[in-house]
């Protein structure tokens, strides 16, 4: 039922399509482009769009094409290590939280509170700075700092199911805590967990693109699109296409993943009926 919601929402089914036709892209770049996406080559400087540079070159010569789909390489894999380091963290504490109640509850949602608190962009300037822009910095400070949103649902999620007939059969049963959270309240927490990591892969991206293009994230000369947007910032009135692709590319990316986090929550919640189930009805 869910994945027939999901391909009425033809915006959605349409940004899988994108996304996909990114990521597979991005994977195969060394197939894809015979340039090296760091050598440089100072007779190419700032070359228009060609047949031999579909996307031009940048300000040292590299092939932009080629730049673009290596840094997709990152940058999407950055959103995706992110996301995955924010739900383990979120996850985990939600689900101690809703649980457990009481004083681990206030104690854990005190903490989110608090989190909340402190500006984002200031913390990741501060560790980008303190730790430098290497991938693995750039990971871990996003992530600890998107955690939280999950926590909060995932809460949500237990204390609306912990008290269920099937989950207190379990525990008649004898149960363990830890076989009770995994096998029978969890699966019934997929449904937000999958719409936050969906969106805090958009989030992500966008968070490591701030940084590069404020000289903060990931390095050159490995690129980023994000990067990519601070070197052609201010070669834009001699070379536009430096800056237009790789801006392209993230708005790409961000759209596409948030039209698919819509498509997937409005396929996962049991209150959006289908077209089938209409006609039915």
């Amino acid at each position: 039922m869910a994945f027939d919601r999901f391909r009425q929402h033809r915006v959605a089914v349409a940004s899988v399509w994108v996304l996909a036709f990114l990521a597979v892209t991005a994977a195969a770049a060394p197939l894809l482009s015979p340039y090296d996406p760091e050598r440089t080559n100072l007779l190419l400087i700032f070359e228009a769009p060609s047949w031999s540079h579909p996307m031009g070159t940048d300000s040292l010569g590299r092939d932009l094409a080629t730049r673009i789909l290596f840094g997709g390489r990152v940058s999407l894999a950055l959103g995706i290590l992110v996301v995955s380091l924010a739900l383990t963290i979120g996850v985990s504490v939600g689900a101690v939280a809703g649980y457990y109640g009481r004083a681990a509850d206030a104690v854990l949602m005190r903490i989110v509170d608090m989190m909340y608190s402190f500006p984002r962009l200031f913390l990741l300037i501060l560790f980008a700075v303190l730790f430098g822009g290497k991938l693995i910095t750039v990971v871990v400070v996003l992530g600890i700092l998107s955690w939280m949103t999950t926590a909060r649902l995932v809460r949500a999620t237990f204390l609306s199911v912990k008290h269920r007939e099937y989950v207190e059969a379990a525990r008649a049963l004898g149960a363990r805590d830890r076989e009770i959270v995994i096998r029978h309240i969890l699966p019934n927490s997929v449904a937000p967990i999958i719409v936050a990591g969906t969106l805090g892969v958009a989030g992500a991206i966008l968070a490591e693109s701030t940084l590069s293009f404020l000289g903060l994230g990931v390095q050159p000369p490995t690129p980023t699109w994000g990067n990519m947007l601070k070197d052609a910032q201010s070669d834009m009135s001699v070379a536009p296409w430096t800056a237009v692709f790789p801006g392209f590319a993230i708005f790409l990316a961000i759209v596409s993943i948030n039209f698919i986090g819509d498509g997937l929550r409005d396929a996962l919640d049991p209150r959006h009926p289908t077209k089938r189930s209409v006609d039915h009805g």
